[in-house]
Formats: C-alpha cells, sequence, structure tokens
C-alpha cells in the first residue's frame, strides 16, 4: 500500500482501477540502418495500423459528435495514401539509410513546413493535419499506443498533467477520478472535474514510469490523498465513506424543482457552467435553472481546423432546444492563455494569459467572429440564447463589437435567413472593466463577472503557475470590494449581474454574495443543489 499527498481540487471519495496516460515525446533519433526494404516493410505496416485505428475513431465520432465533425479522420486516412507523402518517406530511407521513424518525423516536419508557409488558409490548417498522422506513424512504429478510454472499464485517469484538448475529447462516461502530477487549481481538468462531481487530485509526486494500468487505488479529496493497492481494511473503510457520502447526495435530491429563495423571499438564479452540449445532461440532471457559461472554445478544441457555421449552429441550436426555454448564454471562443490551437497560428507570447486572446483575436480577425455571430444568431431562433464577450477592457470594444453584430444582421437579411439578435453581455474580468462598468452598463444588457481571470490580474498572479497557489487568494478584500462595485453598477443602470467564474460556487461565500446583490451564480453543475440547499436556509 502507497499513499501520496497532493492538492484537492474537487472533494469527494472514489475506488477503482488506475488508467496511466503517459506523454510520449515524439522527438525521435537519427539510426543508421543496413536494409532499407525492412524500414519500408515496417513504414507499411504501421500504415496499416494507422488506418485501422483511424477507421475505429471515424466510427466512434460519428456517433459521438456527427458526420460533419467526425470526417477529419476520414481526411487523415486520404493523407495516409498521400504518393508525395509517402515517395518522401521511402526515398529518405533508401538513399540516406536512415530508419523509418526518423524518416517519418523528418517529412512530417517537412511537408508541415511547407503547408503553413502557403497563402490558401485550408492548405495552411493541413499543417497540423500532416503533424498529426506523422506522430501516429511514428507511435505505431515505435510500438506505442493510443491513449483510449473507449474500450476501457470506467477508471481513475494518472497523468503527468492533461490539457483543455485532453479532458474534451475523452469519454466522460469511463472517468471515476483524476489525478496529476502537475496542473493548477484553475486548470480545466480542475474544471471538468467539478463540473462532473468527481474528485481531483493535482500535485501529486508520481512516478508515471512505475504506475502499471489496472491497480486499484482510492481517491480522497477531503483529505488531499491517493492511496495505491490499499488493505483490505482501508478498502472496507472507503466502502463506507462512499456510501456515507452517496446518502447525503441523495438527500439534495430532495431540493429538485424547489426555488431558489432565501427564508425572508430573496431569489436568486442558479445555473450551470458547461463545455459543450455532451454536458447538458449534467445541467438537466442537477437541476439547474439555465446555462450560466456555455464555454464555445470547447468546440474549437481538440481538432484541425475552424468548426463551420453550419457545426456551430447546430450545436447552439440543439443547446436552446434542449433547455426548453430556459437561458442559455454562450460565451464567444476564449482561444488563447491555457487554451492554445495549433491552427489559430498564434505563435509564441512570453505571457500568454495577458496576450492576444478571446474578444481581441475576434476584432483583429473578424471572419472568425462573423462565422460565431452567425451561428449564434440563427440558433437564438430555437431558444432563450444569450451571448456575453470576454475580456472585455473598453467602451470602444463593445462598440467595434456591435458594428460587426450590424455588419452580420445585414448579410444575414440579405441571404434572407431566419435569425434573432439575443441578449448581449460581457464578462467583467479585468480591472479595468470593473472600473468603468457604470459606463458599460449603459451598453450592455448583462454582467457576467469571471473571477478566474479577474483574480489572476488583480492579484498579478497567473493562475496557471502552481508555483504561486499559495499566493493566489480569491477571497482576497479586493476582489469582494470590485463584486459589490460590478453589482451596484449593474443595477443602477437597470441590469442584472451574475457570477461564472469558479468563486461562484464557493459554498463559504454564497450568503455573502446573496446579500451583495448577485442576481445569478454559474456554477459547475454538481454545485447547484449543494447552493440551493443554502440559499433556502439562510435570510438576508
Amino acid at each position: 500500500m502507497q499513499c501520496l499527498e497532493g492538492k484537492s481540487v474537487y472533494k469527494g471519495i472514489i475506488m477503482g482501477p488506475v488508467a496511466v496516460l503517459k506523454k510520449n515525446d515524439y522527438q525521435v533519433k537519427r539510426r543508421k540502418i543496413e536494409y532499407p526494404e525492412v524500414e519500408i516493410t515496417r513504414v507499411e505496416q504501421a500504415i496499416k495500423e494507422s488506418q485501422e485505428q483511424l477507421q475505429k475513431l471515424y466510427d466512434k465520432a460519428v456517433v459521438e459528435v456527427g458526420e460533419t465533425s467526425a470526417a477529419i479522420f476520414e481526411v487523415h486516412q486520404m493523407m495516409l495514401e498521400d504518393e508525395d507523402y509517402l515517395e518522401s518517406i521511402y526515398n529518405m530511407i533508401q538513399t540516406e539509410q536512415i530508419n523509418a521513424e526518423f524518416a517519418v518525423a523528418m517529412t512530417g516536419d517537412n511537408f508541415a513546413e511547407m503547408f503553413s508557409a502557403m497563402d490558401d488558409d485550408y492548405m495552411r490548417a493541413r499543417a497540423a493535419d500532416i503533424k498529426d498522422i506523422s506522430e501516429r506513424l511514428v507511435r505505431n512504429l515505435s510500438g506505442q499506443k493510443d491513449f483510449d478510454l473507449s474500450s476501457s472499464e470506467p477508471s481513475i485517469i494518472v497523468a503527468d498533467d492533461l490539457s483543455p484538448s485532453e479532458t474534451v475529447q475523452m469519454d466522460k462516461d469511463k472517468i471515476l477520478a483524476f489525478v496529476t502530477v502537475h496542473g493548477s487549481t484553475n486548470s480545466h481538468t480542475a474544471i471538468l472535474a467539478r463540473m462532473m462531481n468527481i474528485p481531483a487530485l493535482i500535485g501529486v509526486p508520481l512516478d508515471l514510469e512505475h504506475l502499471e494500468n489496472g491497480v486499484t487505488a482510492v481517491v480522497d479529496g477531503f483529505q488531499g490523498k491517493v492511496i495505491f493497492d490499499p488493505d483490505d481494511d482501508t478498502c472496507a473503510q472507503v466502502q463506507q465513506r462512499i456510501k456515507e457520502e452517496q446518502e447525503k447526495l441523495n438527500l439534495l435530491q430532495d431540493l429538485k424543482g424547489k426555488e431558489n429563495v432565501t427564508l425572508d423571499g430573496r431569489k436568486i438564479n442558479i445555473y450551470a457552467n458547461i463545455g459543450s452540449v455532451g454536458d447538458i445532461g449534467y445541467v438537466l440532471e442537477n437541476d439547474a435553472g439555465g446555462i450560466g457559461l456555455f464555454r464555445s472554445e470547447f468546440l474549437y478544441l481538440g481538432r484541425n481546423s475552424f468548426p463551420t457555421e453550419e457545426e456551430q449552429y447546430q450545436a447552439y441550436k440543439q443547446a436552446a432546444q434542449m433547455m426548453a426555454g430556459k437561458k442559455v448564454i454562450i460565451r464567444t471562443l476564449d482561444i488563447g492563455a491555457d487554451k492554445q490551437v495549433d491552427y489559430f497560428n498564434l505563435g509564441q507570447e512570453e505571457n500568454p494569459a495577458m496576450g492576444y486572446r478571446a474578444i481581441r483575436i475576434c476584432l483583429s480577425q473578424p471572419d472568425i467572429f462573423k462565422t460565431q455571430l452567425r451561428a449564434l444568431f440563427r440558433a437564438a431562433v430555437y431558444g432563450n440564447l444569450s451571448i456575453m464577450y470576454p475580456m472585455i477592457t473598453s467602451v470602444e470594444e463593445v462598440e467595434q463589437i456591435y458594428s460587426i453584430v450590424e455588419e452580420v444582421k445585414q448579410e444575414l437579411e440579405e441571404q434572407g435567413i431566419q435569425y434573432q439578435i439575443p441578449e448581449q453581455g460581457v464578462m467583467i474580468e479585468t480591472p479595468a472593466a470593473v472600473m468603468i462598468s457604470d459606463e458599460l452598463a449603459q451598453v450592455v444588457d448583462f454582467f457576467s463577472i469571471g473571477t478566474n481571470d479577474l483574480t489572476q490580474y488583480t492579484l498579478a498572479i497567473d493562475r496557471q503557475n502552481e508555483k504561486l497557489d499559495e499566493f493566489y487568494n480569491p477571497h482576497h478584500k479586493a476582489i469582494l470590494k470590485m463584486i459589490q462595485i460590478v453589482v451596484d453598477n449593474a443595477h443602477a443602470h437597470g441590469k442584472w449581474a451574475g457570477i461564472c467564474g469558479e468563486l461562484g460556487a464557493d459554498t463559504t461565500l454564497t450568503e455573502e454574495f446573496v446579500r451583495m446583490g448577485v442576481d445569478e451564480l454559474s456554477v459547475a453543475p454538481s454545485m447547484v443543489l449543494k447552493l440551493r440547499k443554502i440559499v433556502r436556509e439562510m435570510k438576508v
């Protein structure tokens, strides 16, 4: 039995088998070989393996996300048959007498660089595809396997760290808990764990190389520890604690269908944060009053090209329809900072959290923005949709947005396409936005306070830097004072103000937020009933 400690990002307890996600370094070494024909045969076998893997991925994706989104795997299959690509690999093996892995890696780099330099947007996007299929070939040549939860039993995911694109692609039905060596309490792994109501630990000093798949582990989010290969006594104690926690959750179920109203009649809306249409099941299961934050950027992650207008329209339309008249607030894409996407070609930045991201990308590249707005306006016909714009720092930015909105309206009208302009609000997540919130309230319909970014910008702390976790204080008086300023300025102009950052789910602050006059709290679905209980038992 081995017990290790870490930082808990969601309190809960679970026991189950471990699935180790080992990230591989695809930088392969150049080796001199004697028999080129043997290496070419290895490449041919790796191509066959890759084709079979891609076909399975395509079949799975068709069921889960539809044919349009699954088509990328068909593209990859075709690219593996490209004569120029294969000829380059075989020629390099024969003329330079080098190993297959190095020939594939070099060819992939060369072709990706060639595509990236092209003027055509479509061809530039193929650079990421070439990189993807080359890495897949190298993995198969070197005997490395894809991490695939689709065929495994529900497991505790153990990894060095997890990126947003990795978490968004996982089969959530197969995840019991997360345990990572790195990461921060504000990472997207943490956000996903809170949404799914599963325990998660970060900062656990694991030796991934010597940890075997399938070993039983206990993840205790209450005590911040993970136990590998627990003994019989520990297993019995854990089973009893799991039973007790389930009984507590069952008691919360009695609150379904009840209003979020204090003992003296003050009502507050409690909505849910989600990353995709697939998460709406959690929203409905936990009886949220609506969706306060639909992170639309997750439609852009885990793929190699921009989602089309039609793909986005179908996702937003489905969300609006499934929520059946309840409010659905969709945040326009917030790419950048910790959410990097290769095909955006954002480049390297010394400080990406304060760099080219969110609304700055949208205003600099209006074609991307217009595509999303067209999809949103079309989908708004089918439900109670609202839009909010992230990372706003000035009234001028809002005016620029409205100018683009007018252009999109005119285009849709000229094309005879049915649309509706929904309620439009902004996220308050910079000190600048707080200080001019009285002016912003005059030009927008609502505020949603993003406490994660507001805290990092106010305290000058990178929230992704795990070394700074002990200095990151979301309860800082400055943050709470800022929230009060924003709420007061919103109400002074007849607008509503909510909180959609992680602080909204902090049960130690729920009563204070209600007394501040916060109109809405949007939280992980798993927190909705917990907040409802607090609200219903308090007096303002």
